[in-house]
């Protein structure tokens, strides 16, 4: 299969980063928001998450199949791309949320008490906290969604393995990974006793494998010939995902339909694509993990000094209290994003670059020096 010459970079889906980031969000802050109930769109807000793994997997696919495939991948270059994209902001928040609840224990405001969970942190520092070892959800718990990324990112290689067998039958692909996802959801609610797309430190871990797979096996179809109508199918896509959440169907099939709008958004040309490839659009994209990071962090420090300042019941809001909260999360995000996660990520990848051109030189040195010994010359 000769695959067709596609864009480095997918502006649309990155635009859709923030939408995803922005769901969870609004899930997370629901209950203070005073006086309403909770609608099922906004119930089904732990989706943004699935979105994000599909996501993932789909991008990651894009940039590194065909180098596994081919043999040109180095794992070890891969996995310390991903630790300079995901670690550094992890650490900040977690230090962050737990210089907060100490701060709002001191000044005698009401903190879970898991939050600070020092048996938990060994598993969190570690990012295995949603591999089933740390024993409360402690600190930022969002990032265990981070911790499930680590697991499908040390397990990229069998993915690839599987998927690049799969490349020229890609509908094959996206059957069996739609399958294995549905399966999988219902065996497990039926073991566990709730749904799979709910666990969180518990089964974290699993809970990404389906989501990715699906997203691998939608980059072959991308690969091999992006879909003819992509603008509309993305519509289709966006109208029956919203609907299958707002009206609680099960979860599989709102996440399914969520896949389809992600290659539907893949497969729309960047020059197409009108606001979804604009500059803001794209930036929001890629503030979306500082968005979905300092959540719990803004949700501590912006919520409880809301409900002192106003004298809010039960940490309840006005509703005009409330939206402007959220739409400060984005700017704390930005501020995240350029202080400590843009920053970090280029300093640890260019720390690597740096090694592997010292690791080059000397290889070349090394290479020269045995030349001309043999040659019978003097080495200095």
């Amino acid at each position: 299969m000769t695959p067709v010459q596609t864009p480095a970079d997918l502006k649309p889906i990155t635009a859709l980063r923030f939408a995803a980031a922005l769901w969870v969000a609004i899930y997370a802050f629901w209950e203070n928001l005073a006086g309403v109930g909770l609608p099922g769109l906004v119930a089904k807000g732990y989706l943004g998450v699935e979105l994000f793994f599909v996501l993932s997997g789909f991008i990651l696919s894009h940039v590194y199949l065909a180098q596994a495939g081919e043999k040109r991948f180095s794992y070890g270059r891969f996995l310390w791309a991903r630790v300079a994209r995901v670690y550094p902001l992890h650490i900040a928040t977690l230090l962050g949320v737990g210089l907060l609840a100490a701060a709002a224990i001191v000044a005698g405001m009401s903190v879970d008490s898991n939050v600070l969970s020092w048996s938990s942190l060994p598993a969190n520092l570690l990012m295995v906290h949603a591999w089933g070892l740390a024993p409360a959800a402690g600190w930022n718990h969002p990032s265990w969604s981070i911790s499930a990324e680590w697991f499908a990112y040390l397990c990229f290689p069998a993915f690839a393995f599987v998927f690049w067998r799969l490349r020229d039958k890609p509908v094959v692909a996206v059957l069996g990974a739609a399958a294995f996802l549905a399966v999988l959801y219902f065996v497990f609610e039926q073991w566990a006793g709730f749904p799979l797309t709910e666990a969180t430190i518990r089964w974290g871990a699993l809970r990404i494998v389906p989501c990715f797979a699906l997203g691998c096996a939608l980059y072959l179809v991308y690969r091999k010939a992006p879909l003819k109508a992509p603008g509309i199918s993305a519509a289709i896509f966006l109208a029956l995902m919203l609907a299958s959440a707002a009206v609680g169907l099960w979860d599989a099939i709102t996440v399914l339909l969520a896949g389809g709008l992600i290659l539907s958004l893949a497969s729309l040309p960047n020059a197409r694509a009108g606001w979804l490839a604009s500059k803001p659009a794209v930036y929001l994209g890629e503030i979306s993990y500082s968005v979905y990071m300092v959540c719990v962090p803004w949700k501590l420090l912006a919520v409880n000094l809301a409900a002192k300042v106003t004298d809010a019941p039960d940490k309840q809001l006005h509703v005009f209290v409330w939206l402007a909260i959220i739409a400060l999360l984005p700017v704390v995000a930005a501020a995240s994003y350029h202080l400590v996660e843009h920053p970090a990520r280029r300093a640890l990848r260019g720390w690597a670059e740096r090694r592997d051109k010292t690791s080059a030189t000397n290889t070349k040195d090394t290479d020269t020096s045995k030349g001309l010994a043999a040659k019978g010359e003097p080495v200095a």
